[in-house]
């Protein structure tokens, strides 16, 4: 066993499985505890697979989404908790209509971060992912996700904050996860016109003409893992209501991937200890502490 305890915060289930779930995997395989935190039940998602479009699915979806993640859990080899909150939906129109009363977006923050707090000094991870100041995409959840963790990561090992939310523990580092990179994009492109065959995703590469900010000058830390990339493929397609096995995700075969660009990528956001940048381990300079 290494030892080491990571906790991976998301929004909804299905966010573990495309973002970060291949390192998941690696450090679960190498016997390290993992455990995905997420905080809402996924109950406002739409249908996004057309196969799972069928009488009855869309009144079931908080009783799907439960089965889809317990599955993706399982594949990945990570242990899961439901924080409990309700998913607010991703509001669309001009203006954005209301959130819904009671949706996780608009319960207070000190509410929020106790319920993470609780859950971390529990857990007592050294580790902690979760999205950057932007979500990874405005969604009202992820935005909320990513004040929720970063409140958590500083109360956690405060005696003084939320006394009765268990021992204190103080994590010693968070890092944002940093999936969709552009350039990760174009490097398979290339790859595809060195074998003379048709990008499929030419077109969907060529409507992201930028990426805000530079995602790759943000990375500190990338994780080999296309070993387990076959992992985090299966975890996604158990999320049958969102995850449209002919869909984008899985476009360019495994060998190409593997080949290309074999890491996921992580931004250092805090740290307690002393690491050097760039990072291929997100327990780089972590004690283990039981």
């Amino acid at each position: 066993m290494s030892g080491y305890r990571l906790m991976a915060v998301h929004a909804h289930p299905d966010d573990e499985s495309s973002k970060g779930a291949a390192t998941m995997a690696r450090y679960a395989h190498e016997g390290d505890r993992v455990r995905v935190v997420t905080l809402t039940g996924g109950e406002r998602g739409d249908i996004l697979n057309p196969a799972m479009d069928l009488p009855g699915n869309r009144e079931r979806m908080s009783e799907l989404r439960i089965e889809e993640m317990a599955e993706a859990a399982r594949i990945l080899g990570v242990e899961h908790e439901w924080l409990g909150f309700v998913d607010s939906g991703l509001p669309e129109g001009d203006p954005l209509p209301p959130l819904p009363e009671g949706s996780f977006a608009l319960v207070p923050l000190e509410i929020a971060t106790e319920a993470l707090v609780r859950s971390i000094r529990a857990f007592r991870p050294h580790v902690i992912t979760t999205y950057d100041e932007n979500g990874g995409y405005p969604h009202p959840d992820h935005i909320r996700c990513h004040e929720v963790s970063m409140a958590a990561f500083e109360a956690a090992g405060d005696p003084e904050r939320f006394p009765d939310a268990g021992e204190p523990w103080e994590v010693q580092k968070i890092y944002y996860n940093h999936g969709f990179i552009r350039r990760r994009l174009v490097q398979f492109q290339e790859e595809y016109e060195r074998r003379g065959v048709e990008f499929p995703m030419a077109d969907w590469l060529a409507k992201w003409k930028t990426e805000q900010g530079d995602l790759m000058a943000r990375v500190t830390t990338q994780i080999t893992c296309g070993d387990y990339f076959a992992q985090r493929d299966d975890a996604l397609r158990a999320h049958a209501t969102q995850i449209d096995p002919n869909g984008s995700f899985f476009a360019v075969p495994l060998d190409i991937q593997q080949k290309v660009w074999p890491t996921e990528e992580f931004e250092l956001a805090k740290t307690r200890v002393t690491t050097s940048i760039p990072e291929d381990d997100l327990f780089a300079g972590v004690e283990k502490s039981e």
